[in-house]
């Protein structure tokens, strides 16, 4: 991200405390993103999060302050931010166990509180439920809500928020991420796909293994490479030789993302999911993609992919097909995705966006 020097005239070493409570791998990138814009701006930041998450994203690498936050114990969390929040003059949350803990940190006190929805949660019955009151809480705790797609604004505003933004997330540029080492014939010899297609994937495993099935018969046979960490691993991999699979699980999903500049195909197929990293980081590298048409994946990539619905894996299996067998067709997808890479906003566009939030909220106080 480029050094942008500070505003003249906005008030000298406006501190803003972010604070994170878990989330994914994208919020917390988005975290770090904003420490490091920030801090280039003049503001002063300090960011709450878990020594796990401080560990991964090295905040205070930035020129934020890190101060560990409880991630167990809600009862000292609050206090924690409490404490911390004396000569804060702005409070941003990002996910929901954020934003509560700094609603009821900020009971009674003026600091303005801002809340960024990345996700919109999977839970059902009793867990739904509180779910639901967690989020009427803590919507209307916040002076703004950002939301990152226009349904988890909507969202926001069903749950009463008094003002609900949309303020999509910039994939920040990768620091740690590298392409395949060597040249691409040797890394795809490696994979045994030399005369095969290579397709990628990380989410959604149950419709890709499902979906799988009807790339058998194809002539050359493609491998699907995807991620395979967690507790399902197991499971995946005895489905994978119990059905004759052409799949093949790696331990990481950056390991998947890695192999992004030698893929024929990328796949996206969440169940729900507000901007795909590796959904983004395909039409960036202009890697046709298919994926699955929830959350914010139709704002993200509009015409420049193949959208199919969730849960329909003889879909997924078409879309995949089709594509293979329509270089043209790819060829197209690959200048599209690249051309709609281009009209996303920037990490320097995120950042100026939420700050001219914390400008207006601090300039009300």
């Amino acid at each position: 991200m480029p050094v942008v020097p500070p505003v003249a005239g906005r008030a000298p070493q406006l501190h803003v405390v972010q604070l994170l409570g878990g989330g994914s791998a994208g919020t917390g990138a988005h975290v770090r993103s904003l420490a490091a814009g920030l801090d280039a701006r003049g503001v002063r930041v300090t960011v709450c999060a878990s020594q796990y998450a401080e560990r991964r994203y090295d905040f205070a690498g930035t020129g934020a302050r890190f101060i560990p936050l409880p991630v167990r114990a809600q009862a000292d969390a609050v206090r924690t931010l409490r404490a911390i929040c004396c000569d804060a003059d702005l409070v941003h949350a990002h996910g929901m166990r954020a934003g509560l803990v700094a609603a009821l940190a900020l009971r009674r006190r003026t600091v303005p509180l801002v809340v960024t929805w990345h996700a919109r949660p999977g839970d059902q019955g009793v867990r739904e439920r509180l779910r639901r009151l967690t989020e009427r809480w803590v919507a209307r705790a916040a002076s703004v809500v950002l939301g990152a797609t226009s349904d988890l604004v909507d969202r926001a505003r069903r749950r009463g928020a008094r003002d609900a933004r949309l303020a999509p997330v910039a994939l920040p540029a990768q620091r740690t991420g590298r392409s395949p080492e060597g040249e691409p014939h040797k890394v795809r010899a490696e994979l045994g796909v030399v005369d095969r297609p290579l397709l990628i994937a990380e989410q959604g495993h149950d419709l890709l293994l499902a979906a799988a099935r009807g790339w058998r018969g194809l002539d050359p046979q493609p491998l699907l490479v995807m991620a395979g960490e967690g507790p399902q691993r197991g499971a995946w991999q005895r489905r994978i030789e119990r059905e004759d699979l052409p799949v093949r699980l790696l331990e990481r999903a950056q390991d998947v993302r890695r192999l992004l500049p030698v893929a024929d195909v990328a796949l996206a197929a969440p169940r729900w999911e507000a901007r795909p990293q590796l959904a983004q980081e395909a039409l960036r590298g202009g890697v046709p993609l298919v994926a699955t048409a929830v959350g914010g994946v139709p704002e993200l990539v509009g015409d420049a992919a193949v959208l199919i619905p969730y849960g329909n894996p003889g879909a997924l299996a078409s879309a995949v097909r089709t594509l293979l067998e329509n270089p043209d067709h790819r060829a197209a997808l690959t200048l599209a995705g690249r051309a709609r890479a281009r009209s996303w906003p920037t990490e320097d566009t995120t950042v100026a966006q939420v700050l001219s939030v914390y400008d207006e909220l601090s300039g009300a106080r």
